[in-house]
């Protein structure tokens, strides 16, 4: 590789590489000897799009409107229209909801709602507190705008469940937001109702913003408790609260970009201003695709069904784990499991899942930083990637790792 005659931004080199592409490193060296690689690293859908929604992006793709620019940078205005009337539905935040098209933008991509998001809210030297472990591009975002992450501790023995006693510690006059993802990537954990009210308040009382990303929303099924929370229905919600969403989990259209910023219109402003900036406007045949009249309602049973068959592939995966492996946390697309092998770190494993029996998973060293407690013997699994024929032959191999010379299991 030549060298550069100019220089890097320090926020660049000071950024961790992407992790996922070197796990597919460890990936190619498997032989294919026990079968098809069971890949279990990244949060996809296993499922394709429903065909009524198949169809709307054809007849969108060929429209002559999907290949000009929206008319605002916020998206288009019947899909805003059509989101705020769902999420103040029975099936997602309840009748009581206030949420108003002028609430929402549409980006491409939830990874562009936070970038943006952050963006506008904070400067370079400012805090944002992420809980460890926290998805990998929202510590990403930070390092390369410059902005300190300040980590708030997860632990197993709670669930992975962070702790509103330790946030307020760690509050500053630095401090910009905090930033709450559930269900979780990567633990999986789900955070009651009553938990993200209190984040809500502490956020509030410190006049700063909570983001609460709920990519995987979709996902959360009986016996926990729906809806997620009812910060929408408190009159005080577009003071504090900045809610992000991705269509690419519950409507399984991850290549097309699609991600959503609720938040007060006093924000969206601001935030129309970085987005006309970063990508003038999301792509437009899903957005005139998901457009159709009565197109979002009449999915959403399909999305239900879509998490029931999720909720019995987790249920699997938990009931049938070898001896000596231990979910930590489950829900939505992942859960979080602690290994048994002893005196190997999580990154040594997962390369040798990958390399000598084709499992491909991801350490929670790549969701960390090397920031708080040791987490060497915790991975992530995403369960949506496989269906259950593909679980079952997770189980199987991850068995025949007992029999790697020199790796001993554990024991209680």
């Amino acid at each position: 590789m030549s060298s550069l005659a100019f220089k890097l931004s320090r926020g660049i080199i000071n950024t961790i590489t992407p992790p996922i592409p070197l796990a597919y490193t460890w990936a190619e060296k498997y032989t294919g000897k026990h079968g098809p690689l069971l890949d279990m690293s990244q949060g996809s859908p296993g499922n394709p799009p429903q065909s009524a929604l198949q169809s709307a992006l054809s007849a969108a793709s060929i429209s002559t409107d999907s290949f000009r620019y929206a008319n605002s940078s916020q998206g288009e205005l019947v899909l805003r229209q059509a989101m705020a009337e769902e999420m103040c539905s029975d099936a997602v935040y309840g009748p009581g909801s206030d949420v108003t098209a002028e609430d929402l933008s549409l980006t491409a991509g939830c990874n562009m709602a936070f970038v943006a998001t952050i963006m506008a809210l904070a400067d370079a030297g400012d805090e944002v507190i992420l809980p460890v472990p926290w998805y990998f591009n929202h510590q990403m975002t930070l390092s390369m705008l410059n902005i300190t992450t300040v980590p708030l501790e997860t632990r197993p023995e709670n669930g992975f469940i962070p702790s509103v006693a330790e946030c307020r510690a760690l509050i500053t006059p630095k401090t910009r937001a905090i930033v709450l993802v559930t269900p979780n990537n990567p633990t999986g954990a789900i955070y009651s109702p009553g938990l993200i009210h209190s984040f809500f308040a502490l956020a509030h009382e410190h006049k700063i913003a909570l983001i609460l990303d709920e990519t995987y929303r979709d996902f959360i099924t009986p016996p926990t408790p729906f809806p997620p929370h009812t910060l929408f229905a408190n009159p005080t919600w577009r003071s504090t609260l900045i809610h992000l969403f991705s269509f690419s989990k519950a409507y399984a259209i991850p290549g097309h970009r699609l991600g959503l910023v609720a938040a007060s219109p006093s924000f969206q402003t601001p935030l129309t201003t970085v987005l006309d900036s970063l990508q003038i406007c999301a792509p437009r045949p899903i957005q005139l695709a998901l457009s159709q009249p009565g197109l979002l309602s009449s999915l959403r049973p399909g999305v239900v069904e879509t998490a029931c068959t999720l909720e019995k592939r987790r249920a699997l995966f938990g009931r049938i784990l070898p001896r000596g492996w231990h979910v930590g946390s489950i829900g939505g697309y992942f859960a979080f499991v602690r290994h048994p092998f002893k005196g190997r770190n999580a990154v040594d494993v997962c390369r040798k899942l990958a390399e000598e029996v084709g499992v491909l998973v991801l350490p929670a060293t790549f969701f960390r930083g090397g920031a708080g407690e040791a987490s060497e013997s915790w991975i992530r699994f995403s369960v949506a990637n496989c269906d259950e024929e593909g679980i079952r032959g997770v189980y199987e191999r991850l068995e025949r790792c007992e029999e790697i010379p020199g790796w001993e299991i554990e024991t209680e």
